[in-house]
């Protein structure tokens, strides 16, 4: 590399600026990553339940994604080294990159905001917005942003490093010098942030209003009110959540953009860039947030999720609890059933194999006190188990009628076999005996 390009990516921030810069990004990034992330998994799982409008937060996701893998390994990496490490043509891919996706996800944000205006205030004409409809206009928010993002590949504008370099944007000082630089600037702030920033505030400010007066329209419908006060909070919510995260990430990127178009760039320091340019990456994080946290369709699909997730991981550490508790080699699982009693029931054998049950058995000292215990919720294993359930019948109908007459039984436990840890020959007796029997029996 030339001593003009060293000196052309090499950072012009103070070394500790540039550490915190690659911690920042890295927060972004890991949030960014698993926010997006969790946005696209549950749209994948609510694929056949999707709403139109909300292909626009499908889309929002993807480009949100595609800016954080594109972005920032490199800016991290760069940071890290106090300088850019990847090259002019890297530089240039990567301004692209970031032109290309942020723009899209404003154009996003500006068409479901449309959309919902429409559906809320409109009803007439939103309830006629269909699946066609919404890949149309993400085919044209991809369309738009394309065109912006190729506009310095022909000479419009120019892609190059950022004043404090260690990334690569529009280039600005080059805007500040020339006339035809200086018109793609101004073009970007009033098509990508100006316009945009109209069309949200303007659309939510009407669904607020709108909000506000069916409110009115049901107080004194009690019943309802309570539904319609629900749906209105997440209205309001999530309009104020999205215009705040609007105006956060790129107010401060348009302000400096036009600073340097029109203003002077050797009094614009270095740091003025580099921190909106964090604001402006940020943008990747508000929106999963706003709608996996605002929206209730999708947050019970990621609370359902994480529930089950919690139960599975509880469940595996129980049983791996039991195994440390339980000394002994193999343990004991009965499975009893529910015995009804019926006269004509007979002998039944239960095999059940190895294993550990989904139980602490936090109370076992051995195979015997596993069993003793079993009823109240340890329920353990043995290799070959043989219950044998015996009930004394006979033919003559005078034991019949007394057997009749004997409302309640009792089913006595006899087990046979030495108190010890090998239970490959253990044999459990179950008889039925009389009321007046079981209180005589030891």
């Amino acid at each position: 590399m030339s001593k003009t390009a060293q000196s052309t990516f090499h950072s012009n921030i103070p070394e500790a600026a540039d550490i915190t810069v690659a911690i920042v990004y890295a927060i972004f990034g890991v949030c960014s990553l698993f926010g997006n992330s969790t946005l696209l998994y549950v749209s994948y799982k609510k694929k056949n339940l999707l709403k139109p409008a909300e292909f626009f937060i499908v889309n929002l996701a993807v480009s949100d994604l595609a800016m954080t893998v594109t972005l920032y390994p490199l800016a991290i990496s760069s940071s890290i080294y106090h300088r850019w490490l990847f090259g002019k043509t890297i530089c240039f891919i990567y301004a692209f990159c970031g032109v290309l996706f942020g723009i899209c996800s404003l154009t996003t944000l500006t068409l479901l905001s449309t959309v919902c205006c429409m559906k809320v205030c409109y009803p007439l004409y939103g309830n006629r917005f269909g699946y066609e409809h919404g890949r149309l206009l993400i085919g044209c928010a991809w369309a738009y942003a394309l065109v912006f993002a190729c506009s310095p590949l022909v000479h419009w504008g120019e892609y190059g490093p950022e004043p404090y370099g260690t990334a690569c944007c529009i280039d600005w000082k080059l805007s500040s010098m020339q006339a035809v630089a200086r018109s793609y600037t101004v073009a970007l702030f009033i098509f990508c942030f100006a316009v945009p920033c109209g069309v949200i505030v303007s659309s939510y400010t009407q669904i607020l209003i709108t909000v506000r007066e069916s409110r009115r329209a049901v107080e004194q419908h009690i019943s309802m009110q309570t539904r319609m006060g629900n749906i209105q909070t997440i209205i309001v919510k999530l309009s104020v959540a999205v215009c705040i995260g609007f105006f956060t990430a790129w107010t401060p990127y348009a302000v400096v953009s036009m600073w340097a178009a029109f203003g002077h760039m050797d009094n614009i320091p270095p740091l003025a860039f580099a921190v909106p340019a964090m604001f402006a990456k940020s943008s990747t994080l508000y929106n999963p947030i706003i709608y996996l946290l605002l929206k209730p369709n999708f947050r019970n699909i990621v609370f359902k999720d994480v529930r089950m997730l919690r139960k599975r991981c509880l469940s595996h550490c129980l049983c791996t609890k039991g195994l440390r508790r339980c000394s002994y080699r193999s343990a004991i699982e009965v499975g009893l059933k529910t015995i009804k009693r019926k006269n004509e029931s007979s002998s039944t054998s239960v095999h059940t194999g190895q294993g550990c049950s989904n139980c602490a058995c936090e109370k076992c000292n051995d195979t015997f006190e596993c069993f003793r215990h079993y009823p109240r919720g340890c329920q353990v294993h043995v290799n070959t188990v043989q219950l044998s359930l015996r009930e004394t019948t006979s033919a003559e109908p005078e034991r019949q009628a007394e057997a009749r007459q004997a409302p309640n039984t009792a089913v006595t436990v006899v087990v046979h076999g030495a108190k010890t840890t090998n239970t490959d020959s253990l044999e459990i007796t179950l008889e039925t005996r009389p009321e007046h029997a079981k209180n005589g029996s030891p």
